[in-house]
């Protein structure tokens, strides 16, 4: 799956001159937690609550609510933005979005092609396509079965499966130790009793089973 497919493309922007206080008001009004900074057209940086966080005088400061509120409304979003953001393209697969972000301990990034930023893509967006790939929302079976790693075994799985006319809708592998894995198959149907004693004639383990109704 790409990043465009589950980016988000309808942006709130604001420019590097604007304020802190500017920057809460598109915040708030649009309930987003962070905004891309764009000058001339270009992203130049983003700017998040977090670093409206930052900027902001503690609780323990002396100054008066007044003399704070004067001092965010004269601070500038390029005094408090992340500068020179990581960006990813919009034609990138999303496993490469999800490891930019965990390297770099981000929770978005903004989506640029051609200099131009399309997009944001969130952890949100990254978590709603481990679901939707793994398909945990679809009605059906899931079968999490013990598998040695060895050539051949998923296709003696599948070929198993197949011989009762069920559709195989997902499949993911989970690498374990000491030459196993679990592999999780969903299955389009609920009525899998004899598919399960076929798997497990066969020298398998089911270890785990979900049902979506």
């Amino acid at each position: 799956m790409f990043v465009r497919q589950k980016m988000t493309s309808d942006l709130f922007t604001i420019s590097p001159d604007q304020t802190i206080p500017d920057a809460q008001e598109i915040m708030t009004e649009n309930n987003i937690k962070r905004l891309p900074v764009l000058k001339n057209g270009k992203l130049v940086g983003v700017v998040s609550k977090e670093d409206i966080l930052r900027a902001s005088p503690s609780k323990a400061t002396t100054f008066s609510v007044g003399e704070i509120n004067y001092l965010l409304a004269k601070t500038k979003v390029s005094r408090i933005m992340t500068k020179d953001p990581i960006t990813i393209s919009s034609n990138a697969l999303l496993e490469e979005a999800a490891i930019l972000m965990r390297d770099h301990g981000v929770s978005f990034l903004p989506v640029v092609d051609d200099n131009d930023l399309v997009g944001i893509i969130t952890e949100s967006g990254i978590f709603d396509a481990f679901i939707e790939l793994l398909g945990f929302r679809e009605k059906g079976t899931r079968l999490t079965i013990e598998a040695v790693d060895a050539p051949g075994i998923m296709s003696k799985l599948t070929s198993i499966i197949s011989n009762f006319g069920a559709n195989i809708s997902n499949v993911a592998v989970y690498q374990g130790t000491a030459g196993k894995s679990a592999v999780v198959i969903g299955i389009d149907t609920l009525d899998t009793a004899d598919i399960e004693k076929a798997i497990e004639e066969e020298g398998f383990k089911i270890l785990y089973k979900l049902q979506n109704k």
